[in-house]
């Protein structure tokens, strides 16, 4: 278990613990490289003890970091360390929306189908790049703080396998499709059947299939109808009703072919609601619901032997349950026929298609030996067939070794009917080898990677069917990818020019990426370090990042706002640094403190760093003089005194007096004005029949010190 401060990969830090699952911890870390904040997975040491559990963990995890798009919670970095296993993922804030349902009860149409939209263009993403979630429901989506919508956990779980937990049990029962349920062929249209019944949930509060055990639910989403959410919901429009109907037929023929096609409805539902504009797919003979039989109960029962609670994988709240990995599809139009399933349907109403196939053979063939015995009896009754009693017997025994022959070929034609010749795939890409596997009638799995001289990256390596052999029809050909060429030491180029470090490491075959650090040891524009370090093993065409030194780091600049001039200078002097004065008046510190600095705090100087300091002379003062003439008589009207005021810009009084008129021409001077350099002068003249007339001037103050 990781605590509070520990380091990844000597750059992730971990913050704290958000969550734990079956299979991993959840974290919050600082990635101190980029500056961001991380959720990070670490498997539990009882899977990173199984050696092929790790190795299908960490290649699932770096197909799906290939995954981005802004409604799927991105995978960052898959790595190990001292035996821990870890995915580095994108770190939402927010919640599941298992959680925001729980607190709301049911969602309105509207919020549903926007829900909707969102989750279905993170999972067409995946589609479009054959990767297939397997596990949809509302704890593996998350709604961020800003109401983003984002789908988590594409193939982390998909290293599960028998030799870790039962591939069959993987995924919550509540919203696995019926082929997941009878463990059959998963496509695309499995996802689109779980988000039906996320859209189900989120508009009446409840799913539709409940039960006690997994077992239980698994066989109603075999055999049982869905109560149509209408009943739960009455104000539900019939256009998201319809969709959702469409979405969980139990055949996956008569659900939506892609996930496009779900998003154009959903879109159209938000325009039109009330339109009936769904089209559903006509119910065909076979697409009738099913009654499983005992065995097949059975059967699902040994699959789910160990129950899990839906909730026990979810990630941040709970981590991801899914199925092991099988992408593709078996036929060129994208669409699986389960041969199986459609066998026991005719097996029910009539002859299996293979036994009346077989029988029509053997009727031919019946009849073409008919047709011999025939032309034989003839001739031989026309004498045109001689054969003399000595040889009686061998040809007797030769007509037997040819009915044994015939019916031998007979029997062989029948037997590879349903089998086709394996074609060799390998230094084929996998999308090159599942068109040529497709049109023989054979699927394909990607089982893994590996290094290889011989084969590109990407390219097959090897297929577990020998080109040749035949097989049956519909089998899965498993084949190993090339990782590239095979890992080599990363060479040692600490101290060295950033041109030659680069030229040493291409030659090499590695990709080279630059960024920075500061060093007391290694001259400026020179490799520090590398990441993958020295000596490391890695495989060609990786990138390796080289660390340039920017130099020293130097020291932080500290805070010299209000010391003295001296304690200014002496913090300087002890970091290495020059030191220049000005001197400015200030009004905020006094006379003799530093009011201003060149370098903001914080910032990192290094040993002669020049550094100019400002120091206050104190707050300024300022002065008002003015000579104020008296108005010249006006017939008989004339001045007799005076009121004469003078304020400052900030309203405060600073003369107020009343002048007889005998005193002017007056002269009015005020000396000491802080805080303001402009006020107002206002002259009240009193006139000798009791008038007044005012007389106002805005002004400007001088600085006297």
């Amino acid at each position: 278990m990781l605590t509070e401060g520990m380091f990844i990969a000597d750059r992730y830090e971990v913050i704290s613990k958000i969550g734990a699952g079956g299979m991993s911890d959840v974290y919050k870390a600082k990635d101190h490289v980029l500056g961001r904040f991380v959720a990070i997975k670490v498997l539990k040491p009882e899977f990173s003890e199984d050696v092929s559990f790790v190795s299908k963990f960490h290649t699932e995890a770096q197909s799906a970091a290939g995954l981005e798009h802004p409604n799927i919670v991105n995978i960052y970095d898959v790595g190990s360390e001292d035996g821990l296993h870890y995915i580095v993922m994108e770190h939402i804030e927010g919640i599941t929306l298992k959680t925001y349902i729980e607190k709301k009860g049911r969602l309105s149409f509207k919020e549903a189908v926007s829900i909707a939209i969102q989750v279905g263009r993170g999972i067409e993403a995946a589609h479009n790049k054959n990767i297939v979630h397997r596990d949809i429901k509302p704890q593996n989506i998350m709604i961020s703080t800003e109401g983003k919508v984002k789908v988590m956990d594409f193939g982390i779980a998909r290293a599960a396998t028998s030799n870790t937990i039962h591939s069959d049990v993987m995924g919550s029962v509540h919203y696995s499709s019926p082929e997941q349920a009878r463990n059959g062929f998963i496509d695309g249209k499995s996802d689109i059947y779980s988000l039906g019944i996320v859209m189900y949930e989120m508009v009446t509060g409840r799913v539709p299939f409940d039960g006690d055990t997994t077992v239980a639910v698994a066989i109603q989403h075999l055999q049982e109808e869905m109560v149509p959410p209408s009943v739960y919901a009455p104000d539900l429009p019939i256009s998201l009703e319809k969709i959702i109907l469409k979405c969980t037929q139990k055949s996956p023929s008569r659900r939506y072919q892609n996930i496009g096609d779900l998003i154009l409805d959903l879109k159209k539902a938000l325009i039109s609601p009330n339109e009936d504009f769904v089209t559903m797919v006509p119910l065909m003979n076979q697409d009738k619901t099913r009654v499983i039989s005992e065995d097949e109960i059975n059967q699902i029962k040994r699959n789910r032997e160990e129950e899990y609670d839906d909730e026990e994988y979810d990630e941040y709240d709970e981590d991801g349950e899914y199925d092991e990995e099988e992408y593709d599809e078996y036929e060129d139009d994208g669409e699986y026929e389960d041969d199986e399933y459609e066998d026991e349907e005719d097996s029910e109403s009539g002859l299996n298609p293979k036994m009346e196939k077989a029988i029509t053979i053997m009727g031919i063939v019946v009849a073409i030996i008919i047709v011999f015995i025939i032309i034989y009896l003839v001739g031989s009754f026309f004498g045109l067939f001689k054969f003399g009693s000595s040889s009686h017997k061998a040809d007797t025994q030769t007509e037997t070794e040819t009915e044994t022959e015939t019916e031998t070929e007979t029997e062989t034609e029948e037997e590879d009917t349903d089998k086709v010749k394996m074609i060799d795939v390998t230094g084929m890409t996998y999308d090159e080898a599942k068109e040529a596997l497709n049109k023989i009638g054979l699927g394909i799995f990607k089982n893994g990677t590996q290094s290889s001289d011989d084969y590109a990256e990407g390219e097959i390596v090897s297929q577990d069917v020998d080109e040749g052999d035949k097989v049956e029809k519909n089998t899965t050909v498993k084949v190993i990818l090339s990782s590239g060429k095979g890992s080599v030491p990363v060479p040692d180029v600490r101290g060295e020019s950033s041109s030659n470090a680069t030229s040493k490491l291409e030659n090499e075959g590695f990709k080279v990426s630059t960024d920075y650090k500061y060093s007391d040891t290694v001259a400026q524009g020179n490799v520090v370090e590398t990441a993958p370090a020295a000596g490391t093993s890695a495989q060609k065409g990786e990138t390796v990042t080289i660390y340039l030194s920017r130099g020293p780091e130097g020291t932080a600049m500290p805070n010299l706002i209000g010391q003295t001039e001296e304690q200014a200078k002496n913090a300087l002097n002890e970091m290495g640094c020059s030191v220049n004065v000005n001197t400015e008046y200030n009004s905020t510190q006094e006379a003799g403190k530093v009011v201003g600095q060149s370098i903001d705090p914080g910032v990192r100087v290094t040993s002669g760093t020049a550094v100019t300091i400002a120091i206050s002379k104190g707050q300024p003062t300022y002065g008002y003089k003015a000579t104020i003439t008296a108005p010249s008589a006006n017939g008989d009207i004339y001045v007799v005194s005076a009121n004469i005021s003078l304020t400052d810009s900030n309203g405060n009084s600073l003369v107020s007096q009343s002048v007889d008129i005998n005193s002017f021409p007056y002269t009015l001077e005020k000396n000491g004005i802080t805080d303001s350099t402009s006020g107002t002068l206002k002259i009240t003249w009193i006139l000798n029949d009791g008038t007044q007339s005012e007389q106002t001037e805005n002004v400007s103050f001088t600085q006297t010190n």
